[in-house]
């Protein structure tokens, strides 16, 4: 098993865990633990087998992710914040496009940063005392992983320039009226659970189906798709495999189905 500096990584039966753990510095995504995600994401992506969700979250209770480290803003330049963001872009889209669902458990202040790895995740579930906020604007800068965009998609144009515009906090209940988050939880623990009963029905669908759902959605923010058709395609995709034989076979026989992943 990998080992990382940044990162707590867990393999349980169903799903992978990732912990950013730097609670000294409210699990501020740094250079160094951006690339060591990537580095998970990309074990995860080739190890997909039996397992059927990753859930990440931040070690200690105080923050999920606060944002970007500022201390390596000092040396941004032309060059290093092309740079910056890319790496950052990189790993974000990464995460959206995974095959299987991946669920941010928002336990404290996600900022910044940090809010943009929430959206870049297919679902967020958040304890009470999240907060979520993107204050870029008070550096004079604007959200540089992907922000602007993810946070559009997610809550609609207008509360989202809302939020980036006046870098106001954002409280949990708020954050799921706003459509933010999927669901709220009292604790850490209790958002650990809900998160892995998802996960636990996900374990029950075609594994090829779910891949082509995530797949099909993001297809629909891509300017340079036709989304329309794409979806035609990925239809057609599942009927191919044995588990859309199965589905179907099972709906007859109005029993479960038993996907195999084929």
């Amino acid at each position: 098993m990998i080992r990382y500096n940044n990162l707590l990584f867990e393999v349980t039966k169903d799903y992978y865990l990732i912990k950013i753990n730097r609670p000294k510095n409210l699990n501020a995504l740094n250079q160094e633990t951006i690339k060591e995600l990537k580095s998970c994401f990309d074990y995860i992506d080739n190890n997909l087998k039996n397992k059927y969700g990753v859930i990440i979250t931040g070690e200690g209770d105080k923050s999920f992710v606060a944002g970007a480290d500022i201390k390596e803003f000092t040396q941004l330049d032309n060059d290093s914040s092309l740079k910056f963001c890319k790496n950052g872009h990189d790993l974000f889209n990464k995460i959206e496009r995974m095959p299987i669902p991946v669920i941010a458990l928002v336990n404290g202040y996600a900022l910044g940063g940090g809010c943009e790895l929430s959206l870049a995740c297919h679902l967020r579930i958040a304890t009470k005392n999240a907060q979520f906020s993107q204050p870029e604007i008070n550096l004079g800068l604007i959200p540089g992983y992907g922000g602007t965009q993810r946070l559009s998609q997610i809550i609609g144009k207008s509360k989202a320039l809302e939020i980036m515009l006046t870098a106001n906090m954002i409280s949990a209940q708020k954050a799921y009226e706003y459509n933010l988050v999927n669901d709220l939880a009292k604790n850490y623990n209790e958002a650990l659970k809900k998160a892995h009963e998802l996960i636990l029905i996900f374990k029950r669908k075609a594994p090829v189906a779910i891949k082509n759902v995530i797949r099909s959605v993001n297809n629909y923010y891509d300017i340079n798709v036709d989304g329309f058709q794409e979806e035609i395609n990925l239809f057609v995709d599942c009927s191919k495999t044995k588990d859309f034989n199965e589905g179907v076979k099972a709906f007859i026989e109005k029993r479960c189905p038993d996907f195999t992943g084929e």
